[in-house]
């Protein structure tokens, strides 16, 4: 079921869910829903559903919106140049819905790879551990062990 037209989108998506995934937007950084998320979980494409990033890969980069290390599986994400707003930056899109997430960055920790991808909420849903089984998603509880 991949995927909905941008009138069916605009109708089940919320106004910034829609600004943001087929807008190339940015919601407000520290005032939405995951940017201080700590439960386990997965983090999903808001249009398809897809898995795209684990709590355990996220990290407080004091930036105002969740940040990743890294994806659940590079290859469910597309980048690009992205060269906007004045800046040089790489942007972060779902394959297979094509949804704006947001940008990659090369300033994240280290230890975990070096990379930021900071996401906006909008983008996703949550899904928390304890409801992974339930809603499809049992196959990613191993990461969680």
């Amino acid at each position: 079921m991949c995927c909905p037209s941008k009138q069916e989108l605009k109708e089940k998506l919320t106004p910034m869910q829609f600004h943001v995934t087929q807008n190339n937007g940015t919601e407000p950084p520290f005032s939405n829903p995951y940017w201080n998320e700590t439960r386990d979980g997965i983090y999903v494409d808001i249009i398809t559903k897809e898995p795209l990033f684990s709590s355990r890969d996220k990290f407080d980069a004091g930036c105002g919106w969740p940040s990743f290390s890294r994806p659940l599986n590079r290859e469910t994400l597309n980048e690009a140049e992205d060269r906007s707003h004045n800046m040089r930056r790489t942007e972060v899109r779902a394959k297979m819905s094509d949804a704006h997430l947001g940008h990659v960055f090369d300033d994240g920790p280290r230890e975990q790879g070096g990379l930021r991808y900071c996401i906006n909420s909008a983008a996703l849903r949550f899904i928390p551990k304890e409801d992974m089984e339930k809603e499809g998603y049992g196959e990613w509880l191993p990461l969680f062990e």
